[in-house]
């Protein structure tokens, strides 16, 4: 996966971390969240602001 993959991080994500409101959590910990993924293979400095806004988007339609 990498950053465009908005809607298969937040998947991996929902499913990695089932007790996280993804409404409250902090861009830093999204971005080593999303890093930690097995599929994820990526530059980390290839993310910002908006890439972990629409992840963090993603996430919350996900469990919604």
């Amino acid at each position: 996966m990498k950053w465009t993959d908005t809607l298969d991080i937040a998947i991996e994500l929902a499913e990695a971390h089932p007790e996280i409101d993804p409404r409250t959590i902090r861009f830093t910990d999204l971005h080593r969240w999303v890093m930690e993924l097995p599929d994820f293979d990526d530059d980390p400095n290839h993310s910002g602001e908006k890439i972990l806004e629409a992840i963090q988007m993603a996430w919350i339609d996900e469990v919604s």
